[in-house]
Formats: structure tokens, sequence, C-alpha cells
């Protein structure tokens, strides 16, 4: 198949991260091994989600890695003008869940899979399929436990989220974390007698604005980015039962989204500090009081050197521009980490139209990736 009648049957499979994909892994490893690949399934816990990795060519290190996440975001409150799990196409667009980020890589990294089966590779082709990379690159984790210890270790991976076919050498670190702050409670009549749960953790919001207005202005700057610095940002904020109790619990969820130049863990110590601080001085009156602070996920950001032989190959085969950075975050920095290996980030689309209703990758973006992929065979078949 080619990859429209690729990308056409995984979008047909509804695999939001809360959801399995086995239906498309099966479906996916029985095609791989008709071709004759050596295909690994490596499961969650539960068995109901797993991560692929095939290989065609000769069995070791070396080669090139397509590496992509299987799992979509939901389409739940979405104004969708169609099924969003049957792909539709109007005027070159491909339409459904996922086609963007990322089936529309997986169909053309299938595709690729198909010629590289006819051809003798003089080095080997590795895909990739993970899942649950949507809540924080969660899946491909165990997979990368199993090639650290066994291998094999690819020469360079290609991480094909949407650029627009332009060649990613970076991202931001995430660290997502949440406060969890302890108040006392009370009749809101007597509030003074009580400790309010949300107004500590107003004041610690306060605090992380604080620390974020600093980065804004004297922190470090991270070229190529559309946000050249570490952000700050407070995604919701929940406590209080009604309005006539003072509560006494108020959870905050925020993260950290770090350039290279600075250490996630070093800026949640800051915030820790912070929470200390006011805890100290609510527990001098209310000793069961405070604010606890936990982290709920971390990945590590992507720095792979524009001036790299990698970035020099990839830029070639994809016939793609300068370097550039993307806003969004990838498991590129995992396999970079358990792996040794430079990694880049090239895929088909734009992720604008990623997560939003009527999700969308052009055909021309297809053709795109269709043909660096067909160049990356052409070159491990020498």
């Amino acid at each position: 198949m080619d990859s429209v009648a690729w990308l056409d049957r995984l979008i047909a499979f509804p695999t939001v991260s809360r959801d399995s994909n086995r239906d498309l892994i099966v479906c996916v490893h029985a095609y791989l091994a008709e071709l004759g690949a050596r295909v690994r399934i490596v499961q969650d816990a539960t068995g109901r989600k797993a991560n692929l990795f095939a290989s065609f060519g000769p069995w070791g290190d070396g080669g090139v890695l397509l590496s992509g996440h299987t799992d979509v975001v939901p389409v739940d409150g979405q104004a969708w003008s169609h099924d969003p799990f049957r792909m539709i196409e109007r005027d070159g667009r491909l339409f459904g869940r996922g086609a963007c980020d990322m089936k529309g890589f997986l169909a053309c990294a299938l595709h690729a899979a198909g010629l590289a089966a006819r051809r003798s590779l003089a080095q080997p082709l590795h895909l990739s399929f993970s899942y649950d990379e949507e809540i924080g690159c969660v899946g491909v984790r165990g997979l990368l436990d199993v090639l650290a210890a066994e291998g094999p270790r690819p020469e360079l991976c290609i991480i094909g989220e949407p650029t627009g076919m332009q060649v990613a050498t970076g991202h931001k670190g995430k660290l997502a974390a949440r406060a969890t702050c302890c108040g006392v409670a009370g009749h809101s009549a007597l509030a003074p007698f009580a400790l309010n749960a949300i107004h500590l953790g107003a004041d610690l919001l306060q605090l992380i604005r604080e620390r974020q207005a600093a980065l804004v202005a004297s922190g470090a700057r991270g070229e190529g980015y559309d946000v050249p610095y570490t952000t700050l940002h407070v995604g919701r904020m929940s406590g209080g039962v009604a309005l006539n109790i003072v509560p006494d619990t108020c959870t905050l969820d925020f993260e950290i989204r770090n350039i290279a130049a600075d250490n996630a863990a070093d800026i949640l110590a800051q915030i820790a500090g912070d929470a200390a601080g006011l805890s100290a001085v609510a527990q001098a009156r209310f000793p069961a009081s405070g604010i606890r602070i936990e982290v709920v996920n971390a990945y590590p950001g992507l720095d792979t050197p524009a001036n790299s032989e990698a970035f020099a190959l990839l830029r070639a085969l994809a016939n793609a521009g300068a370097p550039r950075k993307v806003a969004f975050g990838t498991e590129g920095g995992l396999f970079q980490q358990a792996l040794g290996m430079p990694v880049l980030v090239c895929g088909p689309g734009d992720m604008a139209q990623g997560h939003v209703a009527d999700e969308f990758v052009t055909r021309e973006q297809l053709a795109r990736c269709d043909a660096m992929l067909t160049a990356v065979v052409d070159r491990l078949a020498g």
C-alpha cells in the first residue's frame, strides 16, 4: 500500500491515549512480519498497550531508526465535520484524528518498510512505534530499557513529528509537577480562625509568576525557539467544596519547559524553596498545614548540534532548509539519553493542524516524506 492508503487504515484505529493501541500494533506486526522484518513487541503491565520495534537488513548496530507514536489526543468536545476516525480527502488535504500528529509519518514509514524489504540493505532500517507519547512520552521508556540492554543501537534516529518536512535539531525539556496546599477548614463566617488552602495556593502561584518574570527579564536564551527562554506555567488550580466552607486543600498543576541552558530540577528546587517559605509562615499558626510538591512526569529536551554530520545528512535527504527548533516536546531526548545517538525531528504536516477538530495533513507533505524516506532506504542499500 502507498502512504495515503496506510494513513486511511491507521486513522481507523481509535488509539486515543486512554484506550488500547493493540489492534493497530497487531495489524502493523502482521504486515512487517510478512515482509520478513524482525519484530519485537514490548507490552505495558496491563497488556492493553504495546510498543513495536522492527528491523530490516543486517542485524546489529548502525543504520537509521524511524520513530513515531501511535496514540492520538481525544476528540471529546471538538466540533468535527465528519467521523474523526474515518479519513476523508478534500482539495489535497487528508482529514482525520492523527493525520498530522502523527500517523502521517507512520504511514510513510510503513511505505518505506515495503521498499526496504525489496532491497539488499548494507545497513539496517529500524522502526519504532510507541504508545502514550501524548501524556508525557510514557510508553516508549519500556522499549528503550530493552534496547539499551540488548541493542541494537542505530546511528541516527528520525522522530517524525510534524515539522513541515524541515529538520529540527532541538526542543525544550518538560517537567510536570503538582503542588498540594494543605490548610485548615472552617466556617466562612469565621474565616480568620482557619487557613484557606486556596489562598496558600494563590501565594505560591504568585511566586511562580515572579520566577517566570525573572526568566523573561534576565534568564538564559535559546536560539531558534519561538519563545526563547524557559517557561513556567500553571495549567490547573483546584480547591474548595462550598462557598461557606474555608477550603483545607488546593492543588496546582504546573510545568517547566526548559531550554538546554537551564536545569528543570534546579528551577523546581527554587519553587520548592518558595513553597517551604510559605509553609513555615503557615505552620507558625497551623502546624498541620503546608505545601508539598511532587513530580508527575518529566522528559529531557533535545539539543543536536546544527553543525553535526547527522543534520547535514538529513537536511540533504529531506531537501530541507536551515535548522529549526520546535516548541513541542518529543521522545527524542529519551532516545538520545538511552542510546547515545544523534536524534533529529522531521515529519510531514504542521503542528498547528494537530490536536484540533478536522486535523489534516496534505498529500504534498506525505509525498515529501516519502521522498525523504526513499532516499534513506537508498542510502542504507549503499
